[in-house]
């Protein structure tokens, strides 16, 4: 689901076809897992940086419907997935964590010295027809970067899955320049609040691992409902 272990899953059958006499190079595929997975955007802090972006997010196939012409079934694309990617700020040695909309990030490491990575799965639109129709839209998605030490962010940014007015793209982009101007659009960097914050608890996902599930309650909402 993630970029980063489909580009290594991916590079790894180059490498067994270049071994078969094949001589297929990691370069020339590198703007094909661009455009397939584009960067949203990017802070860094102190040396580091974290960056999203888009991941892979399978889409269920829903019941049938009747219609004027005939039966037909849609497909539930109100999810969407994105990557957490995080480099050089101590996240795999506890220094740091990051939080989604007040919620801790799974990051694991990701094999690489200093790196770590997750997944963020969230409802982004509210359609007609879609699986678990009373779950809310998650997304403005906001990031912070927080020192364990002192509960402190020093690192904020807002990914929005639609225009951040609130209006509504009138037609498809036209060509990828304006697909990437539209992504920045949705991407804002932010000064982080001065007051600290709440750490949240680990959360674990038993079937995703690596990845925030936001339509799952979080561990302080659901001691409440049973409250």
């Amino acid at each position: 689901m993630l970029p980063h272990f489909v580009e290594q899953d991916f590079y790894e059958v180059l490498r067994h076809l270049r071994r078969s006499g094949i001589p297929l190079q990691d370069q020339w595929f590198a703007p094909h897992l661009e455009f397939r997975f584009p960067r949203i955007g990017s802070i860094s802090v102190g040396g580091g940086k974290l960056e999203l972006r888009q991941a892979l997010e399978p889409w269920n196939v829903l019941a049938e419907e009747t219609t004027s012409g005939g039966t037909g079934r849609s497909v539930d694309s109100s999810l969407e997935r994105i990557q957490v990617y995080v480099s050089g700020v101590g996240t795999t040695a506890g220094r740091y964590i990051v939080t989604c909309n007040g919620r801790r990030v799974p990051l694991h490491p990701s094999g690489m010295s200093g790196e770590a990575i997750a997944g963020i799965r969230f409802r982004a639109r509210r359609l007609f027809a879609a699986l678990h129709p009373t779950i809310p839209v998650h997304t403005p998605l906001t990031f912070d970067l927080i020192e364990t030490a002192t509960g402190r962010s020093v690192g904020r940014c807002t990914y929005y899955s639609a225009a951040p007015d609130g209006t509504i793209y009138p037609a498809r982009p036209a060509d990828a320049e304006e697909a990437r101007a539209r992504r920045l659009e949705r991407f804002v960097v932010s000064d982080p609040p001065v007051e600290p914050l709440p750490l949240p608890e680990q959360e674990h996902n038993p079937i995703y691992p690596m990845t925030l599930d936001l339509r799952w309650p979080s561990p302080a909402g659901a001691t409440e409902s049973a409250l």
